[in-house]
């Protein structure tokens, strides 16, 4: 790279020498090819083309919370053909919403937080970040989580724990997919009880009321479990 004059389009990565960071100009077509590397062409590579009937089995979410109160929300879905999904997976696009508060540096702001997506955790443990809770059903795309292959009749269970912190009405609003590349779709099975929505893939609706404030609970003093409700005023005495 020596004696090579710098472009818009190069990156500039940092590399270690001894205890100091060199600058290295690096061309944006060979960084696109390194980043290429982490993850994205594994989960796609050899997806067979073709459609692949899907039905919602069960599809549970409490529709009273209220914030900070824990909820789960568990999608329980079935391979109704005769051919094996390549790599079932779920789209949720709805645990954010678009602010128009001006200066945002990022206008999506979370209806829910995700504290732990679908997937077993992997037993090592890993560094993690806001978009990528714990969940070995996680994948390069941020809202959409695959759980692998799924041969005829059987079923795939799909669960996420999330703790709402915005007040109001939402709706979460889910997409089945049979595989990440969108060669292998999936479409409505007969009397699935979920719609079609563009493209043919299956999608489902859930309406939740989230109450803007948390809800009451105390420490029985008797028993030391938490309480839902008010502590009783004047029931317990400080004074022995």
């Amino acid at each position: 790279m020596c004696g090579r004059r710098a472009s818009a389009t190069d990156i500039v990565a940092f590399v270690v020498r001894g205890r100091r960071l060199i600058p290295v100009v690096v061309p944006a077509a060979l960084a696109a090819a390194l980043l290429g590397g982490c993850g994205g062409n594994e989960q796609t590579h050899g997806e067979p083309t073709g459609s692949f009937p899907v039905k919602i089995v069960k599809a549970s979410f409490p529709s009273l919370q209220a914030i900070a109160h824990n909820a789960r929300l568990s999608l329980t879905v079935r391979n109704t053909g005769v051919n094996t999904m390549p790599n079932v997976a779920v789209t949720v696009d709805s645990f954010s919403y678009t602010s128009s508060y001006p200066g945002l540096a990022d206008n999506q702001r979370p209806v829910w937080i995700v504290n732990e997506g679908p997937g077993a955790i992997p037993k090592r443990p890993v560094q993690s970040v806001t978009v990528d809770p714990p969940g070995g059903g996680q994948t390069a795309f941020v809202n959409t989580w695959a759980l692998g292959p799924l041969g005829p009749g059987r079923t795939r269970t799909f669960t996420w724990h999330v703790t709402p912190v915005k007040g109001g009405v939402h709706t979460i609003t889910y997409v089945i997919s049979a595989g990440l590349n969108g060669k292998a779709r999936a479409h409505v099975s007969r009397r699935s009880g979920i719609v079609e929505g563009e493209g043919g893939a299956p999608v489902g609706h859930i309406k939740v009321g989230i109450l803007g404030r948390p809800p009451q609970r105390y420490v029985n003093p008797e028993t030391g479990k938490v309480t839902h409700g008010s502590y009783p005023p004047g029931r317990y005495s400080q004074s022995q």
